[in-house]
Protein backbone atom coordinates (compact mmCIF):
# COMPACT_ATOMS: atom_id res chain seq x y z
CA UNK A 1 0.00 0.00 0.00
CA UNK A 2 1.17 3.11 -0.70
CA UNK A 3 1.61 5.97 1.82
CA UNK A 4 -1.04 8.10 0.02
CA UNK A 5 -3.34 4.96 -0.09
CA UNK A 6 -2.61 4.17 4.08
CA UNK A 7 -3.05 8.30 4.68
CA UNK A 8 -6.67 7.53 3.19
CA UNK A 9 -6.94 4.57 5.24
CA UNK A 10 -10.17 3.97 6.88
CA UNK A 11 -9.08 3.76 11.02
CA UNK A 12 -11.47 0.47 11.40
CA UNK A 13 -9.45 -0.83 8.69
CA UNK A 14 -6.12 -0.06 9.38
CA UNK A 15 -6.28 -0.99 12.90
CA UNK A 16 -7.61 -4.54 11.63
CA UNK A 17 -4.42 -4.58 9.54
CA UNK A 18 -2.26 -4.26 12.50
CA UNK A 19 -4.00 -6.50 14.62
CA UNK A 20 -3.15 -9.36 11.90
CA UNK A 21 0.39 -7.82 11.94
CA UNK A 22 0.19 -6.31 8.17
CA UNK A 23 0.74 -3.34 9.12
CA UNK A 24 3.21 -1.79 11.47
CA UNK A 25 2.06 1.38 14.00
CA UNK A 26 5.75 2.70 13.68
CA UNK A 27 5.68 2.66 9.76
CA UNK A 28 1.83 4.33 9.73
CA UNK A 29 2.90 6.74 12.57
CA UNK A 30 5.68 7.84 10.14
CA UNK A 31 3.86 8.20 7.00
CA UNK A 32 1.45 10.44 9.35
CA UNK A 33 4.45 12.67 10.80
CA UNK A 34 5.82 12.94 7.15
CA UNK A 35 2.65 13.73 5.65
CA UNK A 36 2.28 16.51 8.73
CA UNK A 37 5.42 17.69 7.89
CA UNK A 38 4.97 18.43 4.31
CA UNK A 39 1.58 19.85 4.40
CA UNK A 40 2.05 22.06 8.09
CA UNK A 41 3.10 25.07 6.08
CA UNK A 42 -0.07 25.48 4.04
CA UNK A 43 -3.08 24.01 6.46
CA UNK A 44 -1.29 25.79 9.75
CA UNK A 45 -3.95 22.73 11.35
CA UNK A 46 -1.44 21.85 14.14
CA UNK A 47 -0.16 23.94 17.28
CA UNK A 48 1.86 20.81 18.30
CA UNK A 49 3.10 17.44 16.96
CA UNK A 50 4.39 15.35 20.07
CA UNK A 51 6.64 13.26 17.49
CA UNK A 52 8.57 11.93 20.48
CA UNK A 53 5.97 11.15 22.32
CA UNK A 54 3.97 9.31 19.78
CA UNK A 55 6.60 7.30 18.06
CA UNK A 56 7.41 6.08 21.69
CA UNK A 57 3.85 4.86 21.95
CA UNK A 58 3.66 3.50 18.13
CA UNK A 59 6.47 1.27 18.92
CA UNK A 60 5.06 0.40 22.37
CA UNK A 61 1.68 -0.29 20.36
CA UNK A 62 4.07 -2.74 18.26
CA UNK A 63 5.52 -4.70 20.84
CA UNK A 64 2.31 -5.37 22.29
CA UNK A 65 0.67 -6.74 18.52
CA UNK A 66 4.11 -8.72 18.37
CA UNK A 67 3.44 -9.88 22.41
CA UNK A 68 -0.07 -11.16 21.35
CA UNK A 69 -1.63 -8.85 23.53
CA UNK A 70 -5.49 -7.94 23.74
CA UNK A 71 -5.89 -5.06 21.44
CA UNK A 72 -8.04 -2.14 21.41
CA UNK A 73 -9.94 -1.07 18.75
CA UNK A 74 -8.16 1.46 17.52
CA UNK A 75 -4.79 -0.19 18.31
CA UNK A 76 -1.79 2.07 16.71
CA UNK A 77 -4.28 4.73 15.12
CA UNK A 78 -3.04 8.06 15.08
CA UNK A 79 -5.44 10.42 16.28
CA UNK A 80 -4.89 14.50 16.67
CA UNK A 81 -6.75 16.19 19.88
CA UNK A 82 -8.11 19.79 19.94
CA UNK A 83 -6.49 22.17 21.57
CA UNK A 84 -9.12 22.49 24.17
CA UNK A 85 -8.47 19.33 25.94
CA UNK A 86 -5.88 18.53 28.11
CA UNK A 87 -3.13 15.74 26.88
CA UNK A 88 -0.59 14.82 29.20
CA UNK A 89 2.56 16.83 28.98
CA UNK A 90 1.92 19.60 26.60
CA UNK A 91 0.50 22.82 27.36
CA UNK A 92 -3.14 23.21 26.43
CA UNK A 93 -2.92 26.87 25.00
CA UNK A 94 -6.91 27.08 24.29
CA UNK A 95 -5.89 29.18 20.89
CA UNK A 96 -4.99 32.09 22.91
CA UNK A 97 -1.99 33.82 23.32
CA UNK A 98 -3.17 34.26 26.82
CA UNK A 99 -1.58 30.94 27.37
CA UNK A 100 1.05 30.25 24.92
CA UNK A 101 3.35 29.89 28.09
CA UNK A 102 0.74 27.16 29.87
CA UNK A 103 2.48 24.75 31.52
CA UNK A 104 2.18 21.55 30.18
CA UNK A 105 -1.10 19.43 31.34
CA UNK A 106 -0.29 17.50 34.75
CA UNK A 107 -2.48 14.70 33.57
CA UNK A 108 -4.88 13.43 30.24
CA UNK A 109 -8.55 14.57 29.74
CA UNK A 110 -11.00 12.02 30.62
CA UNK A 111 -11.13 11.52 27.01
CA UNK A 112 -8.03 11.12 25.95
CA UNK A 113 -7.24 8.72 28.22
CA UNK A 114 -9.88 6.26 26.79
CA UNK A 115 -8.48 7.33 23.42
CA UNK A 116 -5.07 5.72 24.99
CA UNK A 117 -7.32 2.88 26.60
CA UNK A 118 -8.31 1.97 23.38
CA UNK A 119 -4.99 1.79 21.67
CA UNK A 120 -4.99 5.51 19.93
CA UNK A 121 -1.57 7.17 19.01
CA UNK A 122 -2.32 10.69 20.27
CA UNK A 123 -0.26 12.59 17.77
CA UNK A 124 -0.91 16.14 18.06
CA UNK A 125 -2.68 19.09 19.36
CA UNK A 126 -5.68 20.66 16.46
CA UNK A 127 -5.86 24.35 16.25
CA UNK A 128 -9.01 26.15 17.42
CA UNK A 129 -9.47 29.94 17.61
CA UNK A 130 -9.36 31.49 20.85
CA UNK A 131 -11.64 29.56 23.48
CA UNK A 132 -13.10 27.87 21.03
CA UNK A 133 -14.96 30.92 20.18
CA UNK A 134 -16.56 30.67 16.32
CA UNK A 135 -17.00 29.07 13.04
CA UNK A 136 -13.83 29.70 11.30
CA UNK A 137 -9.91 28.47 12.89
CA UNK A 138 -7.72 31.50 13.30
CA UNK A 139 -6.46 34.01 15.56
CA UNK A 140 -3.67 35.98 16.97
CA UNK A 141 -1.61 33.44 18.49
CA UNK A 142 -0.86 31.20 15.96
CA UNK A 143 -2.58 32.53 12.19
CA UNK A 144 -4.83 30.94 9.99
CA UNK A 145 -5.60 27.20 9.35
CA UNK A 146 -7.09 26.64 5.88
CA UNK A 147 -9.25 24.11 4.23
CA UNK A 148 -7.58 21.45 2.15
CA UNK A 149 -10.02 21.74 -0.63
CA UNK A 150 -9.62 25.08 -1.09
CA UNK A 151 -6.93 27.09 0.55
CA UNK A 152 -8.30 30.28 0.72
CA UNK A 153 -11.67 28.75 2.61
CA UNK A 154 -11.97 28.21 6.09
CA UNK A 155 -11.82 24.55 7.69
CA UNK A 156 -15.10 25.82 9.76
CA UNK A 157 -14.64 26.08 13.70
CA UNK A 158 -13.91 25.76 16.19
CA UNK A 159 -12.65 22.24 15.57
CA UNK A 160 -11.04 23.73 12.11
CA UNK A 161 -7.48 22.05 12.62
CA UNK A 162 -8.93 18.61 13.36
CA UNK A 163 -11.31 18.88 10.13
CA UNK A 164 -8.49 20.01 8.44
CA UNK A 165 -5.83 17.66 9.27
CA UNK A 166 -8.26 14.45 9.02
CA UNK A 167 -9.65 15.81 5.52
CA UNK A 168 -5.80 16.21 4.33
CA UNK A 169 -5.02 12.67 5.71
CA UNK A 170 -3.21 13.46 8.54
CA UNK A 171 -4.48 11.11 11.06
CA UNK A 172 -8.08 9.47 10.03
CA UNK A 173 -9.61 10.84 13.40
CA UNK A 174 -9.84 14.15 15.80
CA UNK A 175 -11.07 14.73 18.54
CA UNK A 176 -13.25 17.82 18.75
CA UNK A 177 -15.18 19.94 21.12
CA UNK A 178 -18.97 21.39 20.10
CA UNK A 179 -20.69 24.15 21.72
CA UNK A 180 -22.40 25.48 18.90
CA UNK A 181 -21.51 23.44 16.11
CA UNK A 182 -17.54 23.05 16.21
CA UNK A 183 -17.88 19.13 15.58
CA UNK A 184 -20.55 19.63 12.68
CA UNK A 185 -19.61 22.47 10.71
CA UNK A 186 -15.67 21.90 10.55
CA UNK A 187 -17.38 18.52 9.48
CA UNK A 188 -19.84 20.08 6.74
CA UNK A 189 -16.85 22.53 5.63
CA UNK A 190 -14.36 19.70 4.75
CA UNK A 191 -16.19 16.90 3.91
CA UNK A 192 -16.42 14.95 7.12
CA UNK A 193 -18.61 13.17 9.59
CA UNK A 194 -19.00 14.96 12.71
CA UNK A 195 -20.97 13.64 15.45
CA UNK A 196 -22.38 15.93 18.56
CA UNK A 197 -23.61 13.22 21.13
CA UNK A 198 -26.56 13.44 23.47
CA UNK A 199 -25.92 15.40 26.77
CA UNK A 200 -24.60 13.31 28.87
CA UNK A 201 -23.59 10.18 26.66
CA UNK A 202 -19.81 11.70 26.22
CA UNK A 203 -18.44 13.09 29.52
CA UNK A 204 -17.68 16.82 29.30
CA UNK A 205 -15.01 17.36 32.67
CA UNK A 206 -13.86 20.54 32.03
CA UNK A 207 -16.86 22.97 31.55
CA UNK A 208 -17.69 25.56 34.02
CA UNK A 209 -21.09 25.21 34.25
CA UNK A 210 -21.50 21.40 34.08
CA UNK A 211 -25.70 21.68 34.95
CA UNK A 212 -26.53 24.33 32.27
CA UNK A 213 -23.96 22.51 29.80
CA UNK A 214 -24.31 22.75 26.01
CA UNK A 215 -20.68 21.80 25.31
CA UNK A 216 -20.15 18.50 23.59
CA UNK A 217 -17.33 16.36 22.63
CA UNK A 218 -16.82 13.91 19.39
CA UNK A 219 -15.15 12.27 16.57
CA UNK A 220 -13.77 13.78 12.97
CA UNK A 221 -14.06 11.04 10.64
CA UNK A 222 -14.12 10.25 7.47
CA UNK A 223 -16.47 7.15 7.49
CA UNK A 224 -19.89 6.52 9.57
CA UNK A 225 -17.63 3.15 11.34
CA UNK A 226 -15.09 5.43 12.33
CA UNK A 227 -17.42 7.54 14.09
CA UNK A 228 -19.06 4.68 15.75
CA UNK A 229 -16.36 3.38 17.03
CA UNK A 230 -14.64 6.39 18.49
CA UNK A 231 -17.61 7.26 19.59
CA UNK A 232 -18.17 3.97 21.80
CA UNK A 233 -15.04 4.60 22.87
CA UNK A 234 -15.84 8.11 24.32
CA UNK A 235 -18.85 7.68 25.67
CA UNK A 236 -19.43 6.25 29.11
CA UNK A 237 -20.10 7.73 32.72
CA UNK A 238 -17.54 10.15 34.55
CA UNK A 239 -17.39 11.07 38.65
CA UNK A 240 -17.32 14.61 37.67
CA UNK A 241 -20.25 14.99 34.98
CA UNK A 242 -23.72 15.09 36.66
CA UNK A 243 -25.19 14.56 33.06
CA UNK A 244 -22.81 11.62 32.39
CA UNK A 245 -23.02 10.19 35.86
CA UNK A 246 -26.85 10.24 35.74
CA UNK A 247 -26.60 9.19 31.66
CA UNK A 248 -28.74 5.86 30.95
CA UNK A 249 -26.57 5.96 28.15
CA UNK A 250 -27.33 4.62 24.59
CA UNK A 251 -30.08 3.15 23.29
CA UNK A 252 -29.99 -0.28 21.39
CA UNK A 253 -30.50 0.10 17.60
CA UNK A 254 -33.99 0.41 16.44
CA UNK A 255 -35.25 -2.83 14.67
CA UNK A 256 -36.51 -0.68 12.09
CA UNK A 257 -33.10 0.02 10.82
CA UNK A 258 -31.62 -3.32 11.17
CA UNK A 259 -31.63 -3.75 7.51
CA UNK A 260 -32.19 -1.38 4.34
CA UNK A 261 -35.70 -1.33 3.95
CA UNK A 262 -36.86 2.02 6.05
CA UNK A 263 -40.62 1.38 5.68
CA UNK A 264 -42.13 2.87 8.48
CA UNK A 265 -39.48 5.61 9.53
CA UNK A 266 -40.42 9.15 9.55
CA UNK A 267 -37.88 12.07 8.83
CA UNK A 268 -39.04 15.85 9.03
CA UNK A 269 -37.13 17.74 7.02
CA UNK A 270 -36.36 21.66 8.15
CA UNK A 271 -35.02 23.50 5.44
CA UNK A 272 -34.63 26.74 7.10
CA UNK A 273 -33.72 27.68 11.06
CA UNK A 274 -33.14 30.72 11.60
CA UNK A 275 -31.46 31.30 8.58
CA UNK A 276 -33.37 33.94 6.00
CA UNK A 277 -31.61 31.40 3.16
CA UNK A 278 -30.25 27.99 1.74
CA UNK A 279 -27.72 28.10 -1.23
CA UNK A 280 -29.15 25.82 -4.12
CA UNK A 281 -26.59 23.42 -4.44
CA UNK A 282 -26.84 22.75 -0.56
CA UNK A 283 -30.84 22.76 -0.91
CA UNK A 284 -29.99 20.23 -4.42
CA UNK A 285 -27.74 17.82 -2.44
CA UNK A 286 -30.52 17.50 0.74
CA UNK A 287 -33.26 17.14 -1.20
CA UNK A 288 -30.90 14.13 -2.76
CA UNK A 289 -29.91 12.54 0.65
CA UNK A 290 -33.37 12.68 1.29
CA UNK A 291 -34.47 11.01 -1.75
CA UNK A 292 -32.12 8.35 -0.90
CA UNK A 293 -33.73 7.41 2.76
CA UNK A 294 -37.14 7.66 0.40
CA UNK A 295 -36.04 5.58 -2.29
CA UNK A 296 -35.58 2.88 1.10
CA UNK A 297 -39.38 3.31 2.38
CA UNK A 298 -38.70 6.43 4.58
CA UNK A 299 -41.37 8.91 5.01
CA UNK A 300 -40.07 12.46 4.42
CA UNK A 301 -41.87 15.43 5.36
CA UNK A 302 -40.80 18.85 4.85
CA UNK A 303 -41.69 20.46 8.42
CA UNK A 304 -43.62 23.61 8.25
CA UNK A 305 -44.83 24.71 11.47
CA UNK A 306 -43.61 28.11 13.09
CA UNK A 307 -40.47 27.41 15.44
CA UNK A 308 -38.95 29.91 17.25
CA UNK A 309 -35.14 28.45 16.84
CA UNK A 310 -34.03 31.04 19.76
CA UNK A 311 -31.16 32.72 17.94
CA UNK A 312 -31.18 36.05 19.95
CA UNK A 313 -31.83 33.77 23.40
CA UNK A 314 -28.98 31.47 22.08
CA UNK A 315 -26.49 34.56 21.38
CA UNK A 316 -27.39 36.04 24.79
CA UNK A 317 -25.82 32.67 26.42
CA UNK A 318 -22.98 32.71 24.14
CA UNK A 319 -21.75 35.95 24.43
CA UNK A 320 -23.17 36.51 27.94
CA UNK A 321 -20.68 33.62 28.72
CA UNK A 322 -18.01 34.82 27.37
CA UNK A 323 -18.11 38.79 28.90
CA UNK A 324 -18.33 36.57 32.22
CA UNK A 325 -15.62 34.13 31.69
CA UNK A 326 -12.95 36.02 29.99
CA UNK A 327 -12.95 39.73 31.73
CA UNK A 328 -10.52 38.73 34.02
CA UNK A 329 -8.44 38.07 31.01
CA UNK A 330 -8.80 42.18 30.19
CA UNK A 331 -6.41 44.42 31.53
CA UNK A 332 -3.22 42.42 30.94
CA UNK A 333 -4.03 40.47 27.09
CA UNK A 334 -6.66 42.60 25.69
CA UNK A 335 -4.69 43.53 22.93
CA UNK A 336 -3.80 40.22 22.20
CA UNK A 337 -7.51 38.55 21.84
CA UNK A 338 -9.32 37.49 19.16
CA UNK A 339 -10.91 41.00 18.14
CA UNK A 340 -13.94 38.71 17.92
CA UNK A 341 -13.63 37.58 21.55
CA UNK A 342 -13.74 40.82 22.30
CA UNK A 343 -16.75 42.06 20.29
CA UNK A 344 -18.75 39.10 21.62
CA UNK A 345 -17.64 39.95 25.19
CA UNK A 346 -18.79 43.69 24.22
CA UNK A 347 -22.04 41.85 23.63
CA UNK A 348 -22.63 40.38 26.00
CA UNK A 349 -21.81 42.83 28.64
CA UNK A 350 -25.35 44.74 27.39
CA UNK A 351 -27.24 41.85 28.36
CA UNK A 352 -28.95 41.77 31.45
CA UNK A 353 -29.99 39.31 33.99
CA UNK A 354 -33.36 38.96 33.11
CA UNK A 355 -32.15 38.53 29.58
CA UNK A 356 -29.86 36.29 30.62
CA UNK A 357 -32.77 33.81 33.08
CA UNK A 358 -35.14 34.49 29.90
CA UNK A 359 -33.05 33.03 27.37
CA UNK A 360 -32.39 29.92 29.88
CA UNK A 361 -36.36 29.45 29.87
CA UNK A 362 -36.34 29.85 26.15
CA UNK A 363 -33.73 26.67 26.24
CA UNK A 364 -36.58 24.84 27.90
CA UNK A 365 -39.18 25.88 25.38
CA UNK A 366 -37.57 24.90 22.61
CA UNK A 367 -35.89 21.16 24.25
CA UNK A 368 -40.25 20.62 24.63
CA UNK A 369 -41.06 21.37 20.92
CA UNK A 370 -38.30 19.40 19.31
CA UNK A 371 -39.44 17.00 21.76
CA UNK A 372 -42.92 16.99 20.47
CA UNK A 373 -41.40 17.08 16.87
CA UNK A 374 -39.98 13.66 18.00
CA UNK A 375 -43.43 12.77 18.86
CA UNK A 376 -44.35 12.57 14.61
CA UNK A 377 -40.98 11.58 13.88
CA UNK A 378 -37.88 9.19 14.07
CA UNK A 379 -35.43 11.85 12.77
CA UNK A 380 -34.98 15.47 11.71
CA UNK A 381 -33.10 16.13 9.08
CA UNK A 382 -31.51 19.77 7.83
CA UNK A 383 -28.51 21.03 5.85
CA UNK A 384 -25.48 21.23 8.22
CA UNK A 385 -24.40 24.93 7.19
CA UNK A 386 -26.30 27.44 4.64
CA UNK A 387 -23.84 27.38 1.99
CA UNK A 388 -20.65 26.00 1.50
CA UNK A 389 -17.01 27.36 3.54
CA UNK A 390 -16.79 30.74 3.80
CA UNK A 391 -12.96 32.65 2.98
CA UNK A 392 -10.74 32.44 6.11
CA UNK A 393 -10.75 36.45 5.74
CA UNK A 394 -14.54 36.22 7.30
CA UNK A 395 -15.31 38.64 10.25
CA UNK A 396 -17.28 36.47 12.35
CA UNK A 397 -18.24 38.80 14.50
CA UNK A 398 -19.03 41.89 11.58
CA UNK A 399 -19.12 40.43 8.24
CA UNK A 400 -22.76 39.23 6.48
CA UNK A 401 -22.63 35.84 5.21
CA UNK A 402 -23.58 36.43 1.65
CA UNK A 403 -25.70 33.53 -0.02
CA UNK A 404 -26.25 34.00 -4.12
CA UNK A 405 -25.61 37.61 -3.65
CA UNK A 406 -27.55 38.56 -0.95
CA UNK A 407 -26.66 39.56 3.24
CA UNK A 408 -27.73 37.00 5.71
CA UNK A 409 -26.81 38.27 8.61
CA UNK A 410 -23.71 37.16 10.85
CA UNK A 411 -22.49 33.36 10.87
CA UNK A 412 -24.94 31.97 13.64
CA UNK A 413 -27.73 33.80 11.99
CA UNK A 414 -26.78 33.25 8.45
CA UNK A 415 -25.04 30.06 8.28
CA UNK A 416 -24.60 27.82 11.21
CA UNK A 417 -28.27 27.90 11.83
CA UNK A 418 -28.64 24.38 11.69
CA UNK A 419 -26.13 23.48 14.66
CA UNK A 420 -26.64 25.29 17.89
CA UNK A 421 -30.19 24.62 18.62
CA UNK A 422 -29.37 21.06 19.29
CA UNK A 423 -26.60 21.69 21.38
CA UNK A 424 -29.41 23.46 23.70
CA UNK A 425 -31.66 21.09 23.60
CA UNK A 426 -29.07 17.85 24.07
CA UNK A 427 -30.36 15.84 21.32
CA UNK A 428 -27.67 13.57 18.93
CA UNK A 429 -26.80 15.38 16.06
CA UNK A 430 -24.46 14.11 12.86
CA UNK A 431 -22.59 16.29 9.83
CA UNK A 432 -22.79 13.66 7.12
CA UNK A 433 -21.57 14.92 3.51
CA UNK A 434 -24.23 15.17 0.75
CA UNK A 435 -21.77 15.74 -2.15
CA UNK A 436 -20.03 18.78 -3.89
CA UNK A 437 -21.39 22.46 -3.92
CA UNK A 438 -20.84 24.32 -7.64
CA UNK A 439 -17.48 25.83 -6.06
CA UNK A 440 -15.83 22.30 -5.62
CA UNK A 441 -16.61 22.54 -1.82
CA UNK A 442 -18.28 19.97 0.27
CA UNK A 443 -21.98 20.14 1.34
CA UNK A 444 -23.48 18.66 4.41
CA UNK A 445 -26.38 17.49 5.22
CA UNK A 446 -27.65 17.01 9.13
CA UNK A 447 -28.84 14.04 11.11
CA UNK A 448 -30.72 14.71 14.27
CA UNK A 449 -31.76 12.04 16.66
CA UNK A 450 -34.07 11.39 19.77
CA UNK A 451 -32.10 11.68 22.58
CA UNK A 452 -29.58 9.01 23.32
CA UNK A 453 -30.43 7.80 19.82
CA UNK A 454 -26.84 8.05 18.31
CA UNK A 455 -26.88 4.30 17.34
CA UNK A 456 -29.78 4.97 14.85
CA UNK A 457 -28.70 8.58 13.88
CA UNK A 458 -24.88 6.54 12.59
CA UNK A 459 -27.03 4.35 10.90
CA UNK A 460 -29.02 6.04 8.87
CA UNK A 461 -25.93 8.01 8.35
CA UNK A 462 -24.64 4.52 6.99
CA UNK A 463 -27.54 4.26 4.74
CA UNK A 464 -26.72 7.26 3.14
CA UNK A 465 -22.54 6.80 3.19
CA UNK A 466 -23.74 3.17 1.26
CA UNK A 467 -26.37 4.70 -1.38
CA UNK A 468 -23.83 7.91 -2.12
CA UNK A 469 -20.13 7.21 -0.89
CA UNK A 470 -17.90 10.23 -0.27
CA UNK A 471 -14.66 8.76 1.37
CA UNK A 472 -12.98 7.62 -1.71
CA UNK A 473 -12.69 11.29 -2.71
CA UNK A 474 -9.65 13.40 -2.10
CA UNK A 475 -8.31 17.22 -1.62
CA UNK A 476 -6.27 17.97 -5.19
CA UNK A 477 -4.37 19.71 -3.08
CA UNK A 478 -2.20 17.12 -1.86
CA UNK A 479 -1.36 16.27 -5.32
CA UNK A 480 -0.91 19.84 -6.86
Amino acid sequence: MSDSDLLFTPATKAAGLIGAKKLSPVEYLDAVLSAAATTQSKLNCFREIMEDDARRDARRAEEAVMRGDSLGPLHGVPVSVKDLVDVKGVPTRHGSAIFESNPPAAADDILVKRLRDAGAIVFAKATTPEFGNKGLTDGPSFGITRNPWNLERTPGGSSGGGAAAVAAGLGPLSLGTDGAGSVRGPASCSGLVGLKPTLGVVPYNTTRDAFGNNIYAGPLSRTITDAAVMHSVLAGPSEKDPWALSSAGQRPLSPRLSGEDLSGVRIGYVELCANPRIASDVRTNTRAALAVWEAMGAEVEEVTEKIDWIEYEGRVLYQAGFAVSCAQYLPKWANQMDPVTLAFMQRGDTFTLADFRNAQFARTVLFRKIQTLFERYDFIVTPTNARTALDVTHDAANDDVIIEGVKCGITRQGWTSYQYPFNLTGHPAMAVPSGFGADGLPTSVQIVGKWQAETDVLRLGALLERARPWAQHRPEFLTA
